[in-house]
């Protein structure tokens, strides 16, 4: 039970750090490489099975980047002078609407067999995850600026 404690008090004391731009950022990163790396896999395997094709993955990622990007001004951001850094509160729209794209995702390729339906699923997940991972990057860069908030390089 003591070890149950102090796990939870360690996990608190580090809740402002992860509320950080820099922590949040690359957790974004990590999860959209996950979701690439992943993804990737299943998209090689349905191009190699003629459902699907490469020139249709990018053309489905680029439409969708501008929509991601769209969706990063809905993520509550600040510049916080205490700790000297910006940041990020979680965007729940953006987290329903990946669960319900991944569950739709599985749904269409287990259940229904639709195959060419869940790649473009997934390849709207990937579109809309960097995007929104690059405009976060903007906008947190953009705070940093008008708050003050760069390191110094040197």
């Amino acid at each position: 039970m003591n070890k149950i404690n102090s796990l939870i008090t360690f996990l608190q004391s580090k809740r402002g750090e992860m509320k950080k731009s820099r922590f949040k950022i690359w957790l974004r990163a990590f999860l959209l490489v996950q979701f690439s790396f992943f993804f990737s896999i299943l998209l090689y395997r349905d191009i190699a099975d003629g459902y699907f094709t490469w020139k249709w993955v990018a053309l489905t990622i680029l439409v969708f980047i501008p929509v991601g990007f769209l969706m990063s001004l809905l993520v509550p951001m600040k510049g916080n002078l205490e700790v000297k850094a910006v940041t990020l509160s979680i965007d729940k729209i953006y987290l329903v609407l990946i669960w319900v794209l991944v569950i739709a995702k599985v749904l269409f390729s287990y259940v229904f067999d639709l195959v060419t339906l869940s790649d473009v699923i997934m390849c709207i997940i990937i579109g809309i995850m960097g995007g929104r991972l690059g405009g976060i990057g903007l906008r947190v860069r953009k705070l940093k600026i008008e708050n003050n908030l760069l390191e110094k390089q040197g």
